[in-house]
């Protein structure tokens, strides 16, 4: 069964492997949502995959460190596209979260990427 969380990112970014001229070489700014989703087995005794008050502690670390923040002054995303952010969300939400099975960032309501962790 599959359960999942969403949050939301108020960021800024530019994105410097792109030409100048393009409109995402400058700085802008995106509310991303970020859908969390574990996959696992119901619990028995508990009746669920996993408590979503785990998920939320686990993220918020996360705001912390992103929330109204350039993502391309933290490290690791210093070329912050929507598919290496869920990269990096990834790498930090899995070892707190081990049946974390896909890592969705929306940075527009039409566009997004998922992460499975292939």
């Amino acid at each position: 069964m599959d359960l999942f969380n969403v949050f939301h990112l108020e960021c800024s970014r530019r994105l410097p492997c792109l030409p100048a001229e393009h409109p995402c070489s400058r700085l802008h700014g995106h509310s991303f949502r970020v859908e969390v989703r574990l996959r696992g087995p119901l619990d028995p005794e508990f009746g669920w995959v996993c408590d979503f008050a785990d998920v939320q502690e686990a993220w918020q670390p996360i705001h912390a460190a992103l929330d109204h923040r350039c993502l391309n002054e933290i490290p690791g995303l210093e070329n912050p596209t929507s598919e290496l952010l869920a990269v990096w969300l990834w790498d930090r939400l899995k070892p707190t979260l081990p049946l974390l099975a896909k890592v969705v960032v929306m940075e527009t309501h039409a566009s997004g990427c998922a992460y499975t962790g292939d």
